[in-house]
């Protein structure tokens, strides 16, 4: 992974030096709240509903173990104990005081982390695969592309004040795991003529208006990737409203003026920036590519991962939900759930970040992941070492064999914390998993993707699961409603609304009468939700979530 050097170290330093004068004079009254919260910002510093919170960069979900000890001690310092993996592939903690940020900037640095560019109206943590360099249907790692793209875009002078936040995802594989189509630039790698580039997407985003990414480059050489992303950014940045912040993304500026006429202003952009380059950002990119050399993955026989697999049915459950294909055979990849039923998801304890850390150093080639599902990939464990590590897991409570499955929930901190929710998200998330553990069904079920927000800025993803939740507030009463069909994928769709809202206590429920209806409906059990859905369309899930209409209806 990518290290810092001489420059990033002292950029950093300096950031926080500037930031610890600025949070002294907070302090002592020299800046109002109003002044100082453009400063804190630009440093990832919120103002959430019951205490600041620091969100902390962690480009492209990779971190090492050096780095995840270092997040266990500032949780443990100066936090509750804690940290929250969100969908951005960072981690924020919840409960800092003031005057202990600039230590915990400090405590960052320390391993060459930080939390630039973690809010503001500038170019945001550049996401990728989770499972980048290690999956089996790969065509290159992104990982030194997101890099180059993430020193690009760092402090860059032009794009610090865009008219609203901006996201960019990246994925190597023609089978998106990251979300790319719902985000202001989606990055697919694809190959023409057995060379490699991306499927570029432009304008897509969730929130009060969720819309899909358009394709604007079906394919751009790999060579043309930072010219073009700029001058994407440099016709988003003349073009975008900044009269009305609801309409200043990008996916507006799409709409309105028409991709056709984006596309063309976006070419002819480029035409002018791709000679300036003069090769400097491949050389650029060869540097960083240095820093991204796979690991030297050992032989050796799988007969103890066999050989459990076929003696403790319990960590058979494990590697069937758990486990993903690596590029090597004799290797997997490790996705750790932090969706223990009953338990906040996203959330892990300093403890639980400990023990990660040491099966990464220990199994792993000291490599880490976060992916944008809110749990933590080991990418390369010899699949002989897979009992052991299940065996750490399992005493630290990281063991619960449910990826993919219907506790495995992306929500939002919603109303427990955040200032802009209206609604909780948290406590719905807990009660689904705990019902479906009580019911003995989730594998039963299979795979599907339930996302939750607290509001309509849908932080949870909601719009792209396949089962959406969203929390809203109506005349001061927590309403969810439920949207149906969504698909963050390379099939990717927004979900539509399955009609009225349901209030707290029925919620649950509402989502138990939905499962059984596709339990009832499926051809087989090898029928997931989705396809279910999309042979079936929504009213068989409509009649399951609304019996009363039904009922009227039949009458």
């Amino acid at each position: 992974m990518y290290r810092y050097d001489e420059f990033d170290e002292t950029f950093v330093r300096n950031r926080v030096a500037q930031f610890r004068a600025q949070v002294e004079r907070r302090i002592d009254g020299g800046l109002t709240e109003d002044e100082f919260k453009p400063l804190r910002l630009m440093n990832g510093l919120y103002l959430q509903l019951h205490a600041y919170m620091l969100r902390v960069a962690i480009p492209y979900g990779t971190l090492d173990s050096r780095k995840m000890r270092q997040l266990a001690m500032i949780a443990e310092r100066w936090d509750k104990g804690y940290g929250h993996f969100t969908t951005r592939q960072n981690i924020q903690f919840n409960w800092p005081r003031l005057r202990d940020v600039p230590d915990m900037l400090d405590a960052l640095a320390d391993v060459g982390m930080h939390a630039i560019q973690t809010s503001g109206n500038c170019v945001r943590n550049v996401t990728a695969d989770h499972f980048a360099g290690a999956a089996a249907d790969e065509i290159a790692d992104p990982r030194p592309v997101a890099e180059l793209l993430r020193q690009w875009s760092t402090d860059h002078p032009e794009f610090q004040f865009l008219p609203r936040k901006f996201k960019i995802a990246i994925t190597g594989s023609p089978n998106d795991r990251a979300v790319t189509r719902a985000h202001d630039i989606g990055l697919r790698m694809v190959e023409r003529d057995g060379a490699p580039g991306f499927e570029v997407v432009a304008g897509g985003g969730l929130g009060r208006t969720p819309v899909l990414g358009q394709v604007i480059r079906d394919f751009l050489p790999r060579a043309d990737l930072l010219p073009y992303v700029e001058a994407i950014l440099s016709v988003y940045n003349e073009l975008g409203r900044r009269d009305n912040k609801y309409k200043a993304r990008i996916k507006i500026t799409v709409q309105e003026t028409g991709l056709e006429a984006f596309r063309a202003l976006v070419e002819a952009r480029f035409a002018e920036l791709r000679g300036e380059w003069e090769g400097a950002d491949q050389a650029w990119l060869a540097r960083i590519e240095a820093d991204f050399a796979p690991p030297s993955l050992r032989r050796g026989s799988t007969a103890p991962y066999e050989d459990a697999r076929a003696g403790d049915p319990v960590f058979r459950a494990w590697s069937d939900t758990n486990l993903t294909a690596h590029r090597d055979p004799d290797h997997a990849i490790v996705t750790i759930s932090l969706k223990a039923h009953g338990e906040t998801p996203g959330d892990a304890t300093t403890e639980q970040m400990r023990v990660m850390a040491d099966l990464a150093e220990a199994y792993g080639h000291d490599e880490l992941r976060i992916s944008h599902e809110q749990n933590v990939i080991l990418p390369h464990v010899h699949k002989a070492d897979l009992p052991r590590v299940h065996a750490v897991l399992k005493s630290a409570g990281l063991a619960t064999a449910n990826v993919g499955l219907i506790s495995d929930i992306i929500a939002c901190p919603g109303m427990d914390y955040c200032a802009l929710a209206t609604a909780r998200s948290i406590p719905v998330a807990q009660a689904i998993a705990a019902r479906f553990d009580e019911l003995k069904l989730e594998h039963d079920i299979g795979p599907i993707k339930l996302k939750i927000s607290g509001c309509i800025n849908a932080c949870g993803h909601h719009h792209v699961g396949h089962i959406g939740i969203l929390g809203l507030d109506r005349a001061g009463v927590e309403n969810y409603q439920i949207t149906l069909g969504g698909d963050g994928t390379e099939t990717a769709a927004i979900g539509t609304r399955a009609g009225k809202g349901f209030a707290y206590d029925e919620i649950v429920d509402a989502i138990e009468r939905l499962i059984h209806a596709y339990l009832a409906h499926r051809d087989s059990a090898e029928e997931t939700f989705i396809d279910t859905y999309r042979r079936l369309g929504p009213a068989p899930f409509k009649a399951a979530l609304y019996p009363e209409e039904a009922d009227r209806h039949a009458a």
